[in-house]
């Protein structure tokens, strides 16, 4: 479809202003946009080292671990992947930089100038042969209206020689419009053309960056994998270490020691099968009407002098002071052991601190401070030690020990329990029956038990009367 030259002409006009008007405005804001894609990119990229660097240094955590060590070694190895594609993604934005963003920019700010001057030339050409073509067209019509006169002939060679100009500028004018069309749909393209080209030179570097980097983390990722998988699965060395120390090891002498001051005293053994009597030697101090005491014995039999009642009661009673320590009792009476280990020995005073408090049939569990030694010995044998009161200043009243086994004195005491003097394997004997104790040597009752007054501090004899002697013996004084 063959076109005017004046429609052509508009062509060639529209496709410089086009460049002029549309591209290279939009070659100035690729090239900022451009600038801002490659800041992103490299604080990505910065970011993305950060990132791989802690997980590094948890992968170098995990090396010292016995059982993580293969995954501290993955995690090391993933990081230094990635770190080696962020090396290589830097490399390629810098030749984006160099070939695309640079040339960009130097390219727009050249071609600004160049198309505004090869549009004004166009112009300026287009429009001197246009006047050249309207002058020698009017000349022509002037010609053939002159030789409409008389003498016609004359006016004929002239008027074709404005003939052959008119048709000669004619063309001219139509090879420039096609020319200068020509031409500036050439630079409309090569310019579109520039910019395609350098974007596929960058696509395929992208590309093989993606090749590269495809290629460095997969040749990997199944050794990753795999080490992960199974998360029961622990390196060789540490199994056998765990085998090794499934099996009971042999107890060195001072985890012996610990088990025997931690275990043994929550587990001692029986107590001895003879239950501990009430001993007559301790009627002798309670002046109590036979009725009461007896009454007293029946229940104390079950219980003991220091049974655990007793014991819970001072411990309840005990301050913050000494939470941390066991109860402890003083020997009133020696004791002797005989052929049964499991019996202790002691002296009269000694201090026995109680591992077991809960009394069996008479009998207490404890270790002997002095010896270290640990045994069983009759409750009736001991009262509860109380510790001296050392002196303070900044108290003005004494203040009584805080011990565990420790008991106020207007606590009950409970008459002394002592076990058959033989520890042999004969047959317990009978219980020796207490003698009635006279009525007027008897002291107060706390809760049906008889209270000896040696026991509150005072003299064990003070309740001793003496009794006039009565002899034969004539020759005595009458009193």
């Amino acid at each position: 479809m063959s076109r005017a030259p004046e429609d052509v002409s508009k062509l060639t006009e529209s496709t410089y202003k086009n460049v002029m008007e549309q591209f290279n405005p939009g070659l100035r804001n690729l090239v900022n946009l451009g600038k801002s894609y490659e800041k992103s990119v490299t604080a990505m990229t910065l970011a993305g080292k950060v990132y791989f660097d802690a997980v590094s240094k948890i992968g170098e955590n995990a090396i010292v671990s016995p059982v993580s060590r293969e995954l501290g070694v993955v995690l090391m190895e993933i990081a230094e992947a990635h770190r080696k594609v962020y090396i290589e993604l830097e490399e390629n934005f810098k030749r984006f930089h160099r070939e695309i963003i640079t040339e960009l920019e130097k390219k727009t700010e050249m071609d600004v100038k160049y198309m505004n001057a090869t549009f004004k030339r166009y112009q300026s050409e287009h429009k001197l042969k246009q006047d050249s073509l309207e002058r020698s067209q009017t000349d022509l019509k002037k010609l053939r209206r002159k030789s409409q006169g008389k003498h016609s002939s004359k006016y004929e060679i002239k008027e074709n020689e404005y003939l052959e100009t008119v048709s000669s500028r004619q063309m001219d004018m139509q090879k420039f419009i096609a020319d200068g069309c020509k031409e500036a749909l050439l630079e409309e393209k090569r310019r579109f053309c520039f910019l395609a080209d350098k974007h596929c030179m960058f696509s395929y570097q992208i590309s093989n960056f993606h090749e590269k980097a495809k290629e460095m983390l997969a040749m990997k990722l199944p050794t990753w994998q795999e080490k992960c998988s199974d998360i029961t699965k622990v390196p060789d060395t540490v199994a056998t270490m765990i085998e090794e120390l499934s099996v009971t090891p042999e107890q060195s002498p001072l985890v012996e020691r610990y088990n025997r001051n931690n275990v043994e005293s929550m587990v001692p053994p029986p107590a001895p099968p003879l239950k501990a009597q009430i001993s007559p030697l301790a009627n002798m101090f309670n002046p109590e009407p036979r009725s009461l005491l007896t009454s007293s014995s029946d229940h104390n039999s079950d219980q003991g002098s220091l049974g655990e009642g007793s014991l819970s009661r001072s411990t309840s009673q005990s301050s913050g002071l000494n939470v941390g320590r066991r109860p402890r009792v003083r020997t009133i009476f020696p004791h002797t052991s005989g052929n049964n280990d499991t019996l202790l020995s002691f002296d009269d005073g000694d201090i026995i601190t109680l591992l077991i408090q809960e009394e069996k049939d008479g009998w207490l569990y404890g270790e002997l401070e002095k010896t270290s030694k640990r045994g069983w010995f009759p409750s009736s044998y001991c009262r509860p030690y109380t510790e001296p009161v050392k002196a303070n200043s900044n108290q003005s009243t004494p203040v009584r020990s805080l011990s565990v086994a420790s008991l106020p004195e207007q606590e009950e005491e409970e008459p002394v329990l002592i076990p058959p003097p033989d520890y042999s394997d004969d047959p317990p004997s009978s219980p020796v029956v207490p003698s009635m104790p006279s009525p007027q040597n008897t002291v107060s009752l706390v809760n049906g038990t008889a209270k000896a007054p040696f026991l509150g501090g005072g003299n064990p004899f003070a309740t001793v009367k003496l009794r006039p002697t009565v002899t034969n013996d004539r020759s005595a004084p009458h009193i």
